[in-house]
C-alpha cells in the first residue's frame, strides 16, 4: 500500500533571480537527496510553490524531477488545486511523465463541504492508475478533511493510499489511526515536522517533511530509529530538532526554508511573488537555530 516509507521531503523549487524554475538546480537537488538518505522527493507539492506557477511549468518541473531521478527513488508530484479539472490535468500529464505517486492538498479557498471533497477526490482516483496520498493541512486550506471521510475515500478508491495529515490535531490523527485500525485501507504519514514521532507512535509510517530540504539523512534517521525500534534514539532526535523546525515555521513556508537552504549555499534562488523576504529578526532567528543544529552555512 505504502508508496514509501521513511522521510519524504517536501521538496522547494529552486528559482533563478528572474523567478523563472532553475531545471539545472532541480537535478542538483534529485541527486543531493538520493545521496543523504532521503526515501521520496515530493515534487510541486505545496512547499514547491505550485499556486504561482502555470501548468505547463508545473508539469515541466515534475518531468525534470522524474528524468533525474532515473526510478532510484519515487518521484511524488503534487497535483492539488482547488479547481477539480486542473487537478485532473496535472494529474493525467504526471502519470504520464512517469510520476511515481501524486499528493493531493484538499481544494483550498472553496472550503467544499466533506461531500465535496468525497466527489472531488473519486473524480479525480477514477482518472489515473497512480497511488494518491490525500494532503489535509486546514491551516492553509480553510477545509479540514475528518477522519471518517478519509477512510470513506480508501474503501471507494484503492488507488487513495496514504493520507498527509497536517491538521496538528493530535486528536484527530489519533481518531483517523483507530479507524484504519479497525480497517486499514490507508497509510498515514505526518505532515509536521514536529510531531514525527508522536504520529509514527500512532501508526504512522513516516513524514513527508520540509525539514528533509536542509536535514535530510537527520530526518531519514529519526524515522528509521523508530522503526528500528529505538524509541529513545528517534525521540532524541526530534526534541534537538524542534528549535529549528519551530524556525522554519517562523514565517509562512516557505520562506524559511528557501532562506535556509540559500544560507547553506545550496542556491535556490527567490521566492515567487506573493512570497517575499523574511523580516531580518526571523532571519537571525533561523540562522541561529541552524548553527545551534550543527549545520554549516555558507560564508
Amino acid at each position: 500500500m505504502a508508496i514509501f516509507k521513511g522521510a519524504g521531503v517536501a521538496m522547494v523549487t529552486p528559482m533563478k533571480e528572474n523567478e523563472d524554475i532553475n531545471f539545472e538546480k532541480i537535478e542538483e537537488l534529485v541527486e543531493f537527496h538520493i545521496n543523504n538518505g532521503t526515501d521520496a522527493i515530493i515534487v510541486c507539492g505545496t512547499t514547491g510553490e505550485p499556486s504561482t506557477q502555470s501548468v505547463e511549468e508545473h508539469m515541466e518541473a515534475v518531468g525534470c524531477a522524474v528524468a533525474a531521478a532515473k526510478k532510484r527513488i519515487p518521484i511524488i508530484a503534487g497535483c492539488g488545486s482547488n479547481n477539480t479539472r486542473t487537478a485532473e490535468e496535472t494529474s493525467t500529464t504526471s502519470q504520464k511523465l512517469g510520476a511515481d505517486g501524486l499528493l493531493m492538498v484538499t481544494p483550498y479557498y472553496n472550503k467544499c463541504t466533506q461531500k465535496g471533497l468525497i466527489e472531488h477526490y473519486v473524480r479525480l482516483a477514477k482518472g489515473v492508475d497512480l497511488p494518491i496520498i490525500l494532503y489535509n493541512v486546514p491551516s492553509r486550506t480553510g477545509v479540514n478533511m475528518l477522519p471518517e471521510t478519509a477512510v470513506k475515500l480508501g474503501k471507494m478508491c484503492e488507488n487513495i493510499v496514504a493520507v498527509k495529515e497536517a491538521s496538528g490535531n493530535i486528536s484527530q490523527i489519533a481518531q483517523l489511526a483507530a479507524l484504519l485500525q479497525e480497517d486499514p485501507v490507508m497509510d498515514i504519514y505526518s505532515g509536521n515536522d514536529d510531531q514525527i514521532v508522536p504520529i509514527m507512535s500512532l501508526g504512522g509510517i513516516g513524514v513527508i517533511s520540509v525539514l528533509s530540504n536542509i536535514a535530510p539523512q537527520q530526518t531519514h534517521d529519526i524515522c528509521q530509529a523508530f522503526f528500528d525500534g529505538d524509541i529513545t534514539k528517534s525521540r532524541k532526535m526530534q526534541l534537538e530538532a524542534l528549535d529549528l523546525i519551530n524556525a522554519l515555521f517562523c514565517e509562512v513556508n516557505p520562506i524559511p526554508v528557501k532562506t535556509a537552504m540559500n544560507m547553506m549555499g545550496m542556491e535556490v534562488g527567490p521566492l515567487r511573488s506573493p512570497l517575499c523576504s523574511m523580516d531580518p529578526k526571523n532571519e537571525e532567528r533561523l540562522r541561529k537555530a541552524l548553527t545551534d543544529y550543527g549545520i554549516q552555512l555558507a560564508k
